[in-house]
This record gives structure tokens, C-alpha cells and sequence, in this order.
């Protein structure tokens, strides 16, 4: 008698198809995971930042010999990161944005009169700015109050700190965009940023910015070939 069944393909290959399958979609999970934590650049070699601020992170590495004594808790750009276009108002209401400072180095601080720390840092910072205040360099410092619009104001003007020009955030999004990028951990908080709009250094936490230390390292970032860098 003849068996006219077909024959039953052997389970070998079908199981080792379940295999290469569960393997592959094993590589696939670990690839994307890999993405997920390190982005799309850690699959190029963890290649990150922004190309453009390169020079930023050069400076930075010269600078950093000099981030030392009032300055010491600076801490020098690694990784080329440009800050987000940063939006506020100046002290007539008009809108004014990071860019605006563009060619520039400038310090950017943000403060709040709740903030003890800033309270106590703004007359370093204007000391900052009158010494090396001009056309290459400025002290942004933007103020996050968000209820009596009229308090940093008067904080101002009582502790006669007329040097520096008066920025502001109601909404607070300037200090909320620079903790998106790891940048904003407190008050205060201060980024160093170059005329591209690169971070060079970071601090968190107050600084005495008119101090010898702070001004020798500000004024090399600001002209690093004068200061023989």
C-alpha cells in the first residue's frame, strides 16, 4: 500500500527560523534601546553636539587653567553645545532673544529676588559688567520672577545696581529651556556663551564675577589671543 500523504516537512528548519527571528528582533530591541539612551549619533560613534561650536569647546579647554580661586566651580564646555535661542523682554516690554547677542561673549544669568544666592551675587555681576562691559562682551542677566512684575525692579534701584540691564522671564521658560538641556540645576545659574551662541562654561550656584579671577578668565574668553591663549 502506498502512503499518499504528503511528508511533513522536517521541524528543524522551522525551528531554526523562530531563532533567527527571535535573534533578530533581539538586535533590532538592543539597537533601538542603544538609540533611546545615546541617541540616533551613539549609533555614529556617539558623535554629538553641534558641529559649529567646536571652537567654543577649544576655547573652553584653554580657559580652563584659569578656572580657578572665585571661579572654581566653573564648569568647561566638553561637548559642542549650541543654547537654545533663549526669549525674554527687555525693560520697556520688548521682546529680545539670545541671538540678538550674536558676535558677542556674554554671560548669562538667571535670578530671581526669592533666590538669596542671586540677591546677594547681582553686585558682583554689575561689577562684572561695568569693568568689562562694551561692544564684545555684556552681562545678560534675566530675572524669572513670576508674580509682582514691579519687585526685581525695586530690588534694583534700592541696592543702586544701575549698571546692568534689565532683562526678564515672567514665565520662567528661559530657566525651564536650559534645564532641558542639563544647564539649569538651581538658582542661580550662570552659562558662559560665545558670540556663535556656544556654551563655554557653566556654573551653578552664585560666583564673585568682579573678582581678579573672574575678570582675567572673562576677558580671555573674550579676546583669547590677547591673553595669549
Amino acid at each position: 500500500m502506498t502512503n499518499d500523504m504528503p511528508e511533513l516537512p522536517s521541524p528543524r528548519p522551522v525551528a531554526a527560523r523562530r531563532i533567527a527571528i527571535v535573534i533578530g528582533a533581539v538586535l533590532i530591541g538592543g539597537v533601538i534601546g542603544y538609540a533611546g539612551i545615546y541617541g540616533i549619533g551613539g549609533l555614529k560613534g556617539n558623535v554629538s553636539g553641534d558641529p559649529a561650536c567646536r571652537g567654543a569647546v577649544d576655547l573652553a579647554r584653554k580657559l580652563a587653567p584659569l578656572a580657578h580661586g572665585e571661579v572654581a566651580a566653573l564648569t568647561m564646555a566638553t561637548t559642542p553645545l549650541r543654547l537654545p535661542d533663549l526669549a525674554f523682554e527687555d525693560a520697556d516690554g520688548k521682546p529680545k532673544k539670545l541671538s540678538d547677542w550674536r558676535g558677542r561673549t556674554v554671560l548669562v544669568n538667571l535670578w530671581a529676588t526669592w533666590c538669596v544666592p542671586c540677591r546677594k551675587e547681582m553686585p558682583a555681576l554689575e561689577g562684572l559688567q561695568t569693568k568689562l562691559g562694551g561692544p564684545n562682551f555684556e552681562v545678560v542677566a534675566v530675572n524669572i520672577d513670576t508674580r509682582d512684575p514691579e519687585k526685581p525692579k525695586n530690588f534694583l534701584k534700592e541696592a543702586n545696581l544701575t549698571g546692568l540691564g534689565y532683562f526678564s522671564d515672567q514665565k520662567a521658560k528661559v530657566f525651564q529651556d536650559l534645564k532641558a538641556i542639563g544647564r539649569a540645576l538651581g538658582m542661580p545659574t550662570s552659562v558662559l556663551v560665545d558670540g556663535q551662541g556656544c556654551e563655554i562654561a557653566t556654573i551653578a550656584g552664585p560666583a564673585e564675577w568682579d573678582s581678579d579671577d573672574a575678570v582675567k578668565l572673562i576677558k580671555a574668553a573674550v579676546n583669547p589671543v590677547a591673553a595669549g591663549l
